[in-house]
Order: C-alpha cells, then structure tokens, then sequence
C-alpha cells in the first residue's frame, strides 16, 4: 500500500472568505501542508489546524511555477496531505490544468475543488448580472494581460467584438487602453456601457461605470490598479438598480477590531455582514494569573460564598477552565448564587447551563453595588469576584463599603497580543481606517503601547474611536482623547450600534 499522500487543487474563491466551499474548508482543516497564493484571502488560513505548515508563493511569486510543483509533489511523496489553494477557481487562467498535469506526470494522486470565479461573484457583488432575458443570454470571458499585440496575443479581437452579448476581461487593467482601442477599432460601438470593478466581493471593492470610449480616462482617474474585472455590455446598466453589496450601510468603511482573536470572530463578522471593510488586530489576548494561590483557596472554599460574581465572557471561561481540572461534577459549585455583569457574560454562564441570579447591564463599579442593594442586603454576605488581574479595584470597594466580605481572585491575566498573521498592521499603518472599535480598557492600553494612539490619529484625521462603555472611555481619555462614541447599551450589539448610527448620521 503506497504511504504518498494527495495534492487537492482547491479553488479559494474570489475574495470573500464565506464564498469558499464546504468541501474547500474540510480539505483545509485536514491539511498538512497548504501552498496559497498572494491574492488568497488569509483569512482562509485559519481553517488549517495548529501544526499545518503554511506556504506562500510570495507577494512577487517568489517561487516559480516548477518549483511549485515539484514542492507539491515533494510534500505528497512524504506521505502528506497537500492543499495547494488558489485564488478563484483553479481551472480558470489559474494554472490549475498544468498544475494537475504535473501532479499526473508524477503519478500523485489529485483532487481539484472548484472554487468561485470573480467572473460571476464579482460582477454579482456590483449589481450585474452577466446574463439576463431583456438583455443578453450569453457571454464572453477572456484574459486581458496580453493586449492586441498580433504577434504574441492569442485573441481573436475581431471575433470578440463581432459577438454579441456580455464580455468580461480578467486582469485587463494594465493594457486597458490598448483592449478598449482594439475593440472600438473592430466596430464594438464607443457608447458601450463598460464597469470595472477592483478588489471584487471585499469590504474594500470599488466600482466605476464608463463607456467603451471614456473607461480608460476614468480608471486612471480613480487609480483603480489591479486585481480588477472589466465588464462590457448592455447589463451594465442594471447596476443601479441591482447594486445591494455596495449599499450596506457600512460599506466604504474600514473598522479595526481590537479584541481578543478568540473573541473577534463574531464581532466582525456583524461588521461584516454591514459592508464593513474589517481589519483584525487584536490587541490581547489571556493568559494564567500570576499568583494561582488564591484562586486555588477560592476553589476548596465555594460553598463558603454566598455569591459568585462574573464581570465579563473571559472571567466565566477561565474561571470554569480550573473549575473542571479540580473537579468533575457540576454540582461542586454549591448552591451559591450567581451575578453576571451584562448580557455577554449572562450568555456565557447558560451556556454552561448555569442560571444567573443577578444581571447588572452596566460594568461600573458603583451601579453593579446599587444593584446588589436592590436585589437584598450585602450587609456580611460573603461574596467573590471572579476576573482580571489588576482589573479596576471600585467594585470590591464599592461592595465593602456596603458591608460584604468580598474575595477579588484574578482568574486570568491580559497580555498584549502582537501577531499578525493576516498582515493587517502594515494595513493600517500604510492606509489608515475609517474607525477604531475598543472593548475594554485593556484593548486600549495594548492598542497604544503597541500604535501610539494620539500619534495615529494625528497620521490619519479621519479615525473615529468607539468605544464600548464608561470604563474603556476613560482609558480612552487617560491618554488625552475622546472617543467619538460610546455604547449606550455596553454589548458587541451596542457597539455596533452606535457605529452604525454615527455612520448613518455622516453621510445623511
């Protein structure tokens, strides 16, 4: 039985992270090894499991087409399982035909996935369609990186001009002049509705409308530069009326998130899915406590309190991650009572089927002590806050002085996060954003340890803060600034709220 392994040509999609396929993303989590492309969304690569080996052709295709096949075939022959995934769809003006014919030289077992073309995806994402009953039923896709030189090209622009309905040109932008020339030259008439559209099915897209005549003047205009997609044809039209990707109310906007790469995924994604161009940085991430003694002593002693206090999703996650190496029953915990600080850190708690006796919605110190006021006396209750280490001493004060014996016991440690697999902090070091979203104190301390924020926002007028509550707001302000938002309800929701609502009210 041969031990050598199989190369899956898999076809990354044309951008959007969420258009790669079912079978795509399978194939990625089971991979040893995964050989991508520049123009491949990294976000992709999370897919892969810890201990993938991660291989880029380089932002210059460093490595050359025959050194890519043989390392595909190289890896297999050691017995591992190779994706090598590619922008689009493999077999359209990817080399996924030369690719797979090497892997069958070399008698390597190979499975191609399609993937989505930008021909249709693109297009879609500006609101035309590349058919339609009113207008065309067919249509024409070819490469534009050849221009009209006759004695290279293999096009037939005589041919391509002369047939009817919809064409599309792939990577045409760098010879637009002479493509647009060719075909006007040949008969295709100068009024020509013409769309280019740049960085297709990306927060980031853009998206311009000419003529056949009056495209190329534009795009250098606009300094639409590739990747980009040309569309020519009486379809164009429809975009005004069919143009839903890039009417989102956030769309145009690029956002930071800077929360905790555990955290961040649900966050962007509702930013996202509001047409937000989204760059994850985060800035922390948690680590053990330094001193575990007392959360040890804590331990042995829950049936002693008579609440335990959760102030935040992190605090209830690593408190119950050395709940469960102490014990293994639920029902260790006692019949304390529980109070949970917002509806994030309620949630965490019923997920661990866990009723939560207390929610004060707002995460200051002084309020969470009025509502344990209101729900009963504290008056020599013992109770005991689960969270941070060096997290902000009010709330224990605010509770002693209501007469409650209160144990502070950090659960976890914030610690600054500085990786950058996605390559977002050259991003925004290089470009800017339109918005900074922070969630915690801590996200804005590491953010500027690491940014020097006043410095950032000198670089780039245009960013916006928005912070989550009172306490991030102050850390905000600590460093002499203000931030443009705050939360009214202290939640991803309502952060993503008030953004939305200072965005809609900027462009009205």
């Amino acid at each position: 039985m041969s031990n050598t392994g199989t190369v899956y040509l898999v076809g990354a999609g044309p951008g959007d992270a969420g258009l790669l396929t079912l079978r795509g993303a399978e194939l990625l989590r089971r991979a040893d090894v995964v050989i991508y492309d520049l123009l491949v969304n990294p976000e992709l690569l999370r897919h892969a499991g810890a201990g993938c080996e991660l291989v880029s052709r380089g932002k210059r295709q460093d490595v050359s087409q025959d050194e890519l096949n043989s390392l595909m075939i190289s890896k297999a022959r050691e017995g591992k399982c190779v994706v090598r995934l590619k922008g689009g769809d493999p077999y359209v003006f990817g080399r996924g035909g030369e690719e797979a014919e090497a892997l069958a030289n070399a008698k390597i077992d190979f499975e191609v996935v399609p993937g989505i073309s930008s021909i249709m995806a693109a297009t879609n994402y500006a609101g035309i369609p590349l058919t339609h009953r009113d207008h065309t039923s067919n249509f024409t896709v070819f490469t534009g990186h050849e221009g009209d030189d006759k004695s290279t090209s293999a096009l037939d622009f005589d041919q391509i001009a002369r047939i009817s309905g919809t064409k599309v040109i792939l990577m045409g932008v760098t010879h637009l002049r002479e493509l647009t020339l060719a075909l006007i030259s040949r008969g295709l008439p100068a009024e020509t509705p013409v769309a280019i559209v740049q960085w297709g099915t990306l927060g980031r897209q853009k998206s311009i409308v000419g003529t056949l005549g009056t495209i190329e003047q534009l795009a250098a205009k606009e300094h639409i530069t590739p990747p980009a997609l040309t569309v020519i044809g009486e379809v164009v039209k429809l975009r005004k009326k069919l143009n839903w990707f890039e009417n989102r109310p956030l769309f145009g906007h690029r956002i930071v998130v800077t929360r905790s790469r555990a955290q961040a995924v649900e966050f962007s994604h509702k930013l996202t899915e509001l047409g937000a161009d989204v760059l994850e940085i985060p800035c922390i991430k948690r680590s053990v406590p330094n001193n575990l003694q007392s959360l040890a002593d804590a331990l042995l002693e829950l049936n002693s309190y008579d609440w335990l206090v959760f102030t935040s999703p992190n605090g209830v996650t690593a408190f119950f991650d050395f709940f469960f190496k102490a014990f293994k029953d639920m029902r260790d915990i006692g019949g304390v009572r529980i109070a949970a600080v917002g509806p994030g850190t309620a949630a965490k708690l019923r997920e661990l089927h866990l009723q939560v006796d207390l929610m004060p919605e707002e995460a200051i110190g002084v309020k969470i002590a009025k509502e344990f006021e209101k729900f009963e006396t504290v008056e020599n209750l013992k109770l005991c806050l689960f969270r941070a280490e060096a997290a902000n001493p009010d709330l224990p004060k605010a509770l002693e002085e209501l007469g409650a014996i209160v144990d502070d016991i950090p659960v976890y440690r914030t610690v600054a996060d500085t990786e950058d697999s996605l390559g977002n902090v050259a991003k925004l070091t290089e470009a800017g954003a339109d918005w900074i979203t922070f969630t915690s104190g801590s996200t804005v301390e590491h953010f500027h340890a690491r940014f020097d924020l006043p410095a950032l926002l000198k670089k780039f007028p245009q960013l916006k803060l928005a912070s989550i509550g009172p306490e991030t707001s102050k850390a905000i302000e600590a460093l002499g600034l203000k931030p443009t938002v705050e939360a009214r309800h202290h939640t991803m929701e309502g952060l993503v709220a008030a953004v939305l609502k200072m965005s809609k009210n900027r462009s009205s």
